[in-house]
């Protein structure tokens, strides 16, 4: 193996030297290094999915957009995400942990700032919101830079645990914007003139400021900016530049551990981004009147429910091995979908709770999958294209949400959900057999 000790890096940027597997592991700074990224990284997957909070609740503001103008702008900070991923993927032994996690968070207030400002304007053009969307990707593309930064810090037996830690609640920034969000604008606490919330279906009104929605994360992205210069330090990684990193794509099990992300984190983050309007469109007040669902009470349970499942999973698949959890979370993924199929014709909004277990439990196997497939990574490849594989596969699931959005625009929810039963169940026969199987190609 590799050990990520061997270059000599000046400036207090950089440890002198750093390998986690042996006796004398700083677990301190490991640990340190850990919290100040998983708080950033929170932060990040916020101004990444603000756009899912907000975008249902648009029409109602005064803006005039079609369902399938809303589907492309909360895809777009999926697109822009995963295609930042890829950048951010190989930065992280070029920057150092500690100017990349503080000049990507800094990075955030962008569409934060933005999206406060365009919320108050109805006549804000749909170019303006396409543009904050794809701003918005970066704190997706954050994801990729962060997690192969904290994976160096972490000996192997450790990185289920740390990985799923840092993922599982940064993940909780999705459920937290999408769950703040309908509760922070109801209050005249940030500035900016109030905005009139009129539901289109049903007439009634409402005084809200939506500009809070932004705004509210401000104070804490700065709060993150100066930890992260002030706390981080970098390990001095055995990788100069990008061509020394791309020979993980000479190994066939970058690909396959890509797939299987897919299906794990893309199901999470899609499903995510497209919840409030897939409740919205199946179960709202257009079909069913004041009897209708309303998407912002609902849509946040599911990132809650595959956040908590990352974190509790990572520890188990530490003990038990990420090869046989995948396995699990693939099917249990393809059989929740294929149960979910009965669920998108309804003829009352009282088969509502059906649709919400059949995603949630969607949701809850894909945060298992989450966490398996990051215990996986760092026991298939040595520990610097371990890094390089996490950002890259990172980087493909993140297009989840523009996939899934661009999908249920353009194809029927039955339709949608049919595939995701085979895609998941295909995912799963892998998995079993490079992975879990008795004489598997590599048992992890």
């Amino acid at each position: 193996m590799t050990t990520p000790t061997t270059l000599v890096r000046s400036g207090k940027d950089w440890l002198p030297e750093w390998d986690p597997e042996a006796s004398n592991w700083d677990s301190g700074r490991a640990w340190k290094t850990l919290w100040v990224t998983t708080f950033a990284l929170t932060l990040g997957f916020i101004t990444w999915f603000l756009a899912s909070a907000i975008a249902p609740k648009l029409n109602s503001l005064g803006f005039n957009l079609s369902e399938g103008q809303l589907y492309w702008l909360i895809a777009m900070p999926g697109l822009a995400g995963g295609t930042l991923r890829l950048v951010w993927t190989f930065l992280p032994p070029i920057m150092g942990t500690r100017k990349l996690v503080t000049l990507t968070t800094a990075l955030f207030l962008i569409p934060l700032i933005g999206w406060a400002l365009a919320v108050q304007n109805p006549e804000t053009p749909y170019a303006v919101l396409l543009l904050l969307g794809i701003l918005a990707g970066i704190g997706g593309g954050a994801f990729s830079g962060f997690m192969p930064s904290t994976s160096y810090f972490f000996p192997r037996s450790k990185q289920g645990t740390a990985l799923g830690l840092q993922a599982g609640i940064g993940n909780f920034g999705v459920s937290l914007v999408q769950f703040v969000t309908p509760w922070i604008i109801g209050f005249a606490i940030i500035g900016g003139a109030s905005q009139m919330m009129t539901n289109k279906d049903t007439g009634a009104t409402k005084e809200v400021w939506y500009q809070n929605a932004g705004y509210i994360w401000v104070p804490f992205v700065i709060v993150a900016v100066i930890l992260a210069w002030f706390l981080l330090r970098s390990v001095p990684v055995q990788a100069r530049g990008v061509r020394e990193q791309m020979d993980i794509f000479k190994n066939k099990h970058t690909w396959i551990m890509t797939y299987l992300y897919v299906i794990t984190f893309g199901t999470f983050s899609g499903l995510a981004a497209g919840f409030a309007l897939l409740i919205n469109n199946l179960y709202g007040t257009k079909s069913f009147g004041d009897a209708g669902i309303d998407p912002v009470k609902y849509a946040f349970l599911g990132a809650l429910i595959g956040s908590a499942a990352r974190i509790i999973s990572g520890p188990i698949a530490d003990r038990l091995g990420g090869g046989r959890m995948t396995v699990v979370a693939t099917v249990g993924i393809s059989l929740a979908s294929l149960y979910t199929c009965f669920q998108l014709s309804p003829t009352s909004a009282d088969q509502f709770p059906q649709f919400l277990y059949g995603m949630l439990t969607i949701f809850f196997f894909a945060g298992v999958g989450n966490a398996s497939t990051f215990k996986q990574m760092p026991m298939i490849f040595e520990r610097r294209q371990a890094g390089g594989v996490i950002g890259w596969t990172s980087a493909i699931a993140a297009y989840g949400p523009f996939i899934f959005g661009v999908m249920l625009a353009y194809i029927s929810p039955l339709l949608f959900f049919a595939m995701g039963v085979v895609f998941a169940l295909i995912a799963g026969g892998i998995s079993w057999w490079y992975y879990a199987r008795p004489g598997a190609e590599k048992p992890c």
